[in-house]
């Protein structure tokens, strides 16, 4: 028989679990979860606090969640949007007065509240059969006692030396000796295992309302941001609606906006009028398809994504087949789309 596998690493198999990332000791993370016990949230959130350690150019406590959980009792599928929301007091008006004419790309003003721990702790509570202290076990002994540092985390790592240059607390923290850690160097975090640690002993609240919210609160007036304790002691996650299509048979789920999801769905429906099976794998055809559906997809996320409850998000219009129709006729299968603008669904 022809070996027509397109790669020749072996699949990952397994009847007990699995676990998935970009970073093999975070995934060792979620394993051991599983091993002692626990179920998948369990090992989600191991696993998303571990990468926030070997992976601190990617994923952090200050960042977002969005998970997707399904519950295999009941056969039910959860969405969770643990996106953190700007400071109330960071207004058009504010934003203009500091002579913004659009949000800037860096600087405290693009720091958001953070919703990852808040997210972590409601899937636990929820869907959890471990304590947040249990699951940040791994994270801690890998901040406190190093882990080495893979190639392409030591190539984000330098490629942003500038950024973190900017900052004396960043440089501090993440430039020891002046410099990006080398691929296969040990790198320490004993400050953020020391914060780990105080999350474990306090939980939530550390972050939303105790000693780490105040000094939250002390570094954003610092450097003439917005973040009062207000915005932290008032900040929830959100339970929503997954949305999805199907996809030649499969139904494939995603959160809704302000999540990203909805591009893979756009971009599915858009590719469900082609028969991508027909073609060689990794082909020009076959690849240029999958381009110009993404970019599609994109353009419609740029003009469209936003926090549903300040915009209409017309989710329904975007992923109907009427649209995804329309948008594909804008393919030319022989060359590249020059510019791709955002459609107007529904009309």
């Amino acid at each position: 028989m022809p070996y027509s596998f397109p790669s020749r690493r072996a699949l990952a198999m397994s009847t007990g679990g699995m676990v998935a990332t970009s970073q093999s000791l975070a995934t060792q993370a979620g394993v051991s979860m599983l091993q002692r016990g626990g179920n998948a949230i369990d090992a989600a959130v191991a696993t998303a606090a571990a990468l926030n350690v070997v992976e601190p150019m990617m994923t952090g406590l200050g960042g977002d969640v969005f998970a997707l959980a399904y519950l295999s009792k009941s056969g039910e599928l959860k969405a969770l949007n643990g996106s953190g929301y700007a400071p109330s007091a960071a207004t058009l008006e504010r934003m203009r007065e500091f002579g913004y004419r659009k949000m800037p790309e860096t600087g405290i003003h693009t720091v958001t509240i953070p919703g990852t721990l808040d997210g972590w702790c409601t899937l636990l509570e929820s869907h959890g059969t471990m304590t947040l202290a249990q699951v940040l076990e791994p994270a801690i002994a890998l901040a406190e006692e190093g882990f080495p540092v893979t190639e392409v985390v030591a190539h984000y790592w330098e490629v942003n030396t500038a950024k973190l240059q900017a900052n004396a607390a960043a440089a501090r923290t993440y430039l020891p000796g002046g410099r990006a850690p080398r691929a296969g160097e040990v790198f320490r975090q004993p400050d953020l295992a020391k914060t780990f640690k105080q999350i474990a002993r306090e939980g939530r609240d550390s972050i939303y309302c105790g000693e780490l919210a105040s000094a939250i609160v002390d570094c954003s007036r610092k450097n003439g941001g917005l973040i009062e304790l207000a915005d932290l002691s008032e900040y929830s996650s959100d339970r929503v609606a997954p949305i999805g299509t199907d996809y030649r048979g499969y139904q494939v789920f995603q959160c809704p906006p302000n999540g990203q999801g909805i591009i893979t769905l756009i971009a599915l429906n858009i590719l469900a009028g082609y028969d991508l099976k027909s073609m060689e794998h990794n082909s020009p055809e076959y690849l240029h398809l999958l381009i110009e559906a993404i970019r599609l997809a994109f353009a419609d996320a740029v003009r469209y994504v936003a926090d549903p409850d300040f915009a209409d998000v017309p989710v329904a219009r975007l992923l109907s087949r009427p649209y995804a129709e329309k948008r594909r006729s804008l393919i030319n299968r022989d060359r590249a789309m020059p510019e791709v603008k955002a459609g107007i669904p529904g009309r």
